[in-house]
């Protein structure tokens, strides 16, 4: 499933497609949908935003198409009029005079009002978003030593969307790894200065994935600025900070990996 940064981009990607632009077709899989698409012509996309795993799009007419990519929900900007091949399916078409934007094989779907998202159950649930520019190390710290996360196992709680909302898989494991922490421990096992030292990673790792992963200095190569992967994928290769090697192993229900040798 994409992550926090994945879904940032993708919305950065459709806005930019789309800026400026009138919808000059609409359509949708679902029948409960079907009703909002002639609505939409003429109407523009005045903003996309991420929260944490979905994507809301607001259209200048005061609706918001809330979706959730879920395991297999993709989005694809194509030309206008253009269909593209594929075995997925499509959920959602948009196209301006120019480009079309569209989601394939996504169920959680919904066109809603703004007071209606304001009481979204997903939306309700999740935490403030590890990419949100106002959330602070104090902030996050505050959540990690309080009653309700406090005595979670942060291999869990590190996937789970109401205490950070963005965070998955590698992200969990990018994080914990440059804390220098296990991840069978809880925040309640520590002193506040390795727990400030885990805040810290829980939003500098997220966001300089978001502003830089994929990208590639004028060499070609990555540099010490950019984004990349020190543990995750890196079973049997050696610790770049200790030199041990990193291990795999299964935590909640998905892939682990860790160097046993400075995550303590």
């Amino acid at each position: 499933m994409p992550e926090g940064p994945e879904i940032r981009r993708v919305a950065d990607t459709l806005m930019t497609a789309f800026t400026n632009q009138q919808i000059t077709h609409a359509w949708f899989a679902f029948p409960h949908l079907k009703p909002f698409e002639a609505g939409l012509i003429g109407q523009r996309i005045v903003k996309i935003e991420a929260r944490g795993k979905a994507l809301l799009t607001w259209f200048s007419n005061g609706r918001v198409l809330y979706s959730h990519n879920q395991l297999y929900g993709v989005w694809k900007v194509v030309n206008a009029g253009e269909v593209p091949t594929t075995k997925r399916d499509l959920r959602v078409r948009l196209e301006n005079a120019n480009v079309a934007i569209l989601l394939y094989s996504a169920s959680d779907i919904n066109i809603l009002t703004a007071d209606e998202l304001a009481e979204h159950p997903f939306l309700l649930r999740i935490g403030p978003d590890a990419l949100d520019p106002a959330l602070t190390v104090e902030e996050v710290l505050a959540r990690l030593t309080s009653a309700r996360f406090r005595g979670r196992q942060l291999a869990a709680l590190l996937l789970d969307q109401s205490f950070i909302a963005g965070l998955g898989n590698y992200l969990r494991v990018e994080i914990l790894w440059q804390a220098q922490l296990a991840a069978t421990h809880r925040a309640k096992d520590f002193p506040e200065g390795q727990l400030a030292r885990l805040s810290e990673a829980i939003l500098a790792v997220p966001r300089l994935s978001y502003a830089t992963r994929g990208q590639k200095g004028v060499t070609g190569k990555h540099h010490g600025a950019m984004f990349r992967f020190r543990v995750f994928h890196r079973a049997g290769k050696a610790c770049e900070r200790c030199g041990g090697v990193i291990e795999k192993t299964v935590m909640s229900g998905r892939p682990f990996y860790w160097c046993p040798g400075c995550q303590r």
